[in-house]
C-alpha cells in the first residue's frame, strides 16, 4: 500500500495513462534514469503526482527557480492533502556573500534578511524528514547547499511525555541547547516564555500554534496544543517532540573539540601568513577567528559559523558537507523539473562559490576549513541520489544519454543505437496510437531506462504552425504579421539575439504608434512581472526580448511568435532555445511561429520535424474523440505595483498625510502587507513592498522628520 494518497477528482487522459505506466514500472524495476518529455499544457504535474503515489518513496522535486518551486508546491499541497509537502528554498529576501576584490582592495561584508516565513518552512521539511516517510519536499537547488548534520538534529530532539520525570529547569536547559530564546513578552517562533510551573514553546517550524506543558513537582502532568493569541487549548497531547530552532545545531561536547581543531588551524594559518610577511593578513585571521570562538563559547552559534561547519561536524578536509539531501532516507525519489535548465544550474554551483571563497582564504578573511562549506560537486550530488525522473519538453544531452532508448519508446529526433546498430523511427514502435498494450512497452529488466513521452493535451491545442520566412525585409514583414494579429484582438511575442536590438525595434515601432514594451535580463525583476502582466491585459499588444520568453511564461493571450535571424546558430537559436520559445504560442488555437532564416540550420530542421510529429499525435488523438481545440484560459494576474515608482509613493503618502502623519505607522502597516506576501511565497509582491519601506524610510530621513499620515488612504489598484 502506498504510503502517499493522492487527491484529484482528474483521471489520466490523453498519453497521461501510458506515461504513468511505463515510467511507475521503471521505477518500481530499480532503473536509476527516466525521462518524462512532456509537452507545456499536457498535465506533466499531475503525471508526476500518479508516479510519487506508485513508487511510494519520500521524494525530493527540485527547481531552478524558487517562484516556480512555489507553484509546485501549491499544486502538490492540492494532490496530497493528507500527506506533508513541504518548501525549501533560499530562505534570504536579501543576500550579498561576503567577498573580497584584490585589486581595489574592497572588502563586502555579508549581508542578508532573512524571510521568517520561509526560514519556518525550511526547518518544517527538515522536522518532517525526521519523522515521516510520506514526505515530498518541493525545493530549488538550495538544496545542495551546506546544511546541519542531521545526526546532530535528530540527537538533539527534546522528546517530552505525558508522566515523564524531568526537571523543568532541565527542560528549560534542553531547549536553550537547540537553539530556543526565552521571552516572557515577545512570543513568537523559535521563543518559549515560563510561568511558574507552566512552560509555553512556540516551535520555530510552526505556524499557528504553540505547546503548553505543564509540570508538577519533577514530572510533566500535562501537556496541551494551545492558540499562541488567545491561549485556547486545541487539543491534548501524551506525546511531543521538540526539534531544533535553527538549521546548524551542535553538540555541546561536539563545539569543544571544534574549537580545538579550529585554533589548531588558526595557529598554522597565523604562521604561515608571518612566515610569509603576510602580518596584515596574520592579524585579520587571527582577530576575526578569536571573536568567532568566543561567540561559540558563551551562546553556541555565531554569525558565519556555516563557516566552521566541517570541524563542528567533524569532517575530514575536501569531504563531502551535508545537506538536505542526507535527511531523506537512503532510497528515495527525485524528481528535476525543467532539467535542461536545473542540471546545468545544479553542475555549476560549486566553481563560482569555492573561487569567492578561496580569495577569501588568501587574503586572510576566512579559515581553509570555510572551502568545506559549499555546495555539493556535481559527481557528489549525482552519488547522493538514485533514482531520478527528469522532466523537460527540451531534455538535454545529460537526460537523453542517460535514459537510454530501447525498443519501449523513443524520441522522432533522437537517433538510438543497440551496439552498433541503428535504430530509425521507423524501426521503433509508438506508444501513441499502438494497438498493443502499453505492458508490451514497459521494461522487465534493471537496466533498461526509459524516455517517456507526453504530448497529447486533454485540451486538443496542436504545436504553434511553423512558418519560415527569408531574412530580407524581417522588419517589415514582423510588423504586417503583427498587425494583423493586433487587429483580432490577439498578442505578438518577438525575439531578437542582442539588447541593443530589441531596444531600438522597441523604439521603431513605437514610432509607428504600435504598444510594444522591451524585457531583457537589464530589466528589474518586478518591473518585468508588470510588462508581462500590461500584455496580458491588453494594455500593449507586443513583447520583444532575448531569453527570457522561455521556460515558465504562461501566456494563453500570444498567438504569434517571431524570431528574428533565426539561422544564427548558437545558444539562443539552438534546438532547445527554439522549441521553448516556440512553446510560448501554444496556448492559442490559433499559435503560430514564424522564423526568419535564409538556411535551414540544424536547430531549425529538428524543430520542424518534432513540430510537425506533435501536431501529428495532437490531430488524430482529437479525431479519434471529437475534441475541438480551445485556447487555454487562466485568470489574469494583478498589478504588483502600488504606483508608478518609488518616489511617487513616498509624494503620495507624504501628500495625504499632512503634518500630522507618522512615517511609522505606515512603515508597520506595509512592513504587515510584506510579510502576509511573503507568508503566501508571492515573491515579487513583497519584494516591492520592501523596496517601498526602504525608500520611504531614507526620505523621511533626508527630511529630517517623518510626515505622512495616521492611517493609510491612498489611491491604489488592487492587490496593493
Amino acid at each position: 500500500m502506498s504510503i502517499f494518497s493522492l487527491s484529484s477528482s482528474f483521471e489520466p487522459q490523453g498519453d497521461q495513462g501510458q506515461a504513468i505506466a511505463k515510467l511507475s514500472k521503471s521505477l518500481l524495476a530499480g532503473n536509476e534514469h527516466q525521462t518524462l518529455l512532456g509537452v507545456t499544457g499536457s498535465g506533466k504535474t499531475f503525471t508526476v503526482a500518479n508516479v510519487i503515489e506508485q513508487v511510494s518513496k519520500p521524494t525530493l522535486i527540485i527547481s531552478h527557480n524558487k517562484t516556480l518551486a512555489a507553484q509546485l508546491y501549491s499544486e502538490f499541497k492540492a494532490f496530497f492533502p493528507n500527506n506533508a509537502v513541504e518548501y525549501f528554498v533560499s530562505y534570504f529576501d536579501y543576500y550579498q556573500p561576503e567577498a573580497y576584490i584584490p585589486r581595489t582592495d574592497t572588502y563586502i561584508e555579508k549581508d542578508s534578511s532573512i524571510n521568517d516565513e520561509i526560514e519556518r518552512l525550511r526547518l518544517s521539511a527538515m522536522s518532517s524528514l525526521m519523522m515521516r516517510n510520506d514526505v515530498i519536499v518541493v525545493s530549488s537547488v538550495s538544496c545542495i547547499y551546506g546544511l546541519g548534520s542531521p545526526d546532530d538534529y535528530q540527537n538533539m530532539m527534546v522528546p517530552v511525555r505525558v508522566g515523564l520525570e524531568k526537571d523543568r529547569d532541565e527542560f528549560l536547559r534542553g531547549l536553550v541547547a537547540i537553539q530556543y530564546e526565552r521571552n516572557d513578552i515577545d512570543f513568537s517562533r523559535g521563543k518559549f516564555r515560563v510561568r511558574g510551573d507552566v512552560v509555553e514553546v512556540f516551535p520555530a517550524y510552526l505556524e499557528d500554534r504553540c505547546i503548553r506543558v505543564e509540570f508538577f513537582g519533577d514530572e510533566i502532568d500535562r501537556m496541551s496544543e494551545v492558540d499562541p493569541l488567545t491561549g485556547t487549548v486545541t487539543s491534548r497531547l501524551e506525546e511531543y517532540t521538540f526539534y531544533p530552532a535553527k538549521q546548524f545545531v551542535t553538540p555541546k561536547e561536539k563545539i569543544a573539540i571544534a574549537i580545538r581543531e579550529i585554533r589548531a588551524e588558526l595557529k598554522e594559518r597565523v604562521e604561515l601568513f608571518e612566515k610569509n610577511q603576510q602580518y596584515l593578513e596574520a592579524q585579520r585571521i587571527k582577530q576575526r577567528t578569536e571573536y568567532d570562538i568566543e561567540m561559540m563559547q558563551e551562546i553556541g552559534f555565531c554569525q558565519g559559523i556555516e563557516n566552521y561547519s566541517r570541524h563542528l561536524t567533524g569532517r575530514p578536509p575536501g569531504s563531502k558537507p551535508g545537506t538536505l539531501l542526507d535527511f531523506f532516507s537512503k532510497d528515495f525519489f527525485l524528481v528535476i523539473d525543467e532539467s535542461h535548465v536545473s542540471i546545468p544550474q545544479i553542475g555549476g554551483m560549486y566553481e563560482g562559490d569555492r573561487s569567492r571563497k578561496t580569495t577569501l582564504v588568501e587574503h586572510g578573511f576566512r579559515l581553509p576549513s570555510a572551502l568545506d562549506n559549499r555546495p555539493l560537486q556535481f559527481k557528489e550530488f549525482m552519488e547522493s541520489t538514485r533514482q531520478r525522473l527528469y522532466v523537460s519538453a527540451t531534455p538535454a544531452k545529460f537526460e537523453i544519454q542517460n535514459s537510454r532508448v530501447g525498443v519501449d519508446g523513443y524520441i522522432p529526433h533522437q537517433r538510438a543505437k543497440i551496439g552498433e546498430e541503428e535504430l530509425t523511427p521507423e524501426r521503433l514502435p509508438r506508444i501513441s496510437g499502438s494497438q498493443q498494450p502499453i505492458s508490451s512497452f514497459l521494461p522487465e529488466k534493471n537496466g533498461t531506462d526509459l524516455i517517456v513521452e507526453q504530448i497529447i493535451r486533454p485540451t486538443g491545442l496542436l504545436d504553434p504552425i511553423l512558418t519560415i520566412k527569408p531574412l530580407k525585409g524581417q522588419i517589415d514583414e514582423t510588423i504586417a504579421l503583427c498587425q494583423e494579429r493586433i487587429a483580432l484582438g490577439e498578442r505578438v511575442l518577438i525575439t531578437t539575439l542582442t539588447k541593443r536590438t530589441a531596444e531600438d525595434l522597441t523604439d521603431y515601432l513605437r514610432k509607428l504608434d504600435l504598444r510594444v514594451r522591451y524585457i531583457h535580463a537589464d530589466v528589474d525583476a518586478i518591473e518585468r512581472v508588470e510588462i508581462l502582466r500590461s500584455l496580458r491585459s491588453g494594455e500593449i499588444d507586443i513583447l520583444i526580448g532575448i531569453n527570457l520568453l522561455r521556460e515558465g511564461l504562461d501566456l494563453p493571450e500570444v498567438s504569434l511568435v517571431c524570431i528574428l535571424d533565426a539561422d544564427k546558430e548558437g545558444f539562443l537559436r539552438s534546438e532547445t532555445s527554439l522549441i521553448q520559445t516556440v512553446g510560448r504560442a501554444a496556448r492559442h488555437v490559433k499559435g503560430e511561429a514564424v522564423l526568419f532564416a535564409d538556411k535551414m540550420t540544424d536547430s531549425i530542421e529538428r524543430l520542424v520535424s518534432i513540430t510537425n510529429y506533435r501536431r501529428e499525435v495532437q490531430q488524430g488523438y482529437n479525431e479519434r474523440h471529437g475534441i475541438i481545440p480551445q485556447s487555454a484560459k487562466r485568470n489574469e494576474q494583478e498589478t504588483l505595483k502600488l504606483y508608478q515608482g518609488g518616489k511617487a509613493v513616498d509624494d503620495v503618502l507624504v501628500a495625504e498625510a499632512g503634518s500630522d502623519g507618522d512615517v511609522l505607522a505606515v512603515i508597520k502597516e506595509l512592513e504587515e502587507e510584506m510579510q502576509e506576501a511573503a507568508k503566501k511565497l508571492e515573491f515579487e509582491r513583497a519584494a516591492l513592498i520592501r523596496d517601498q519601506i526602504k525608500e520611504l524610510k531614507q526620505n523621511a530621513e533626508g527630511r529630517g522628520e517623518p510626515s505622512t499620515r495616521e492611517s493609510r488612504k491612498r489611491k491604489q489598484v488592487p492587490y496593493a
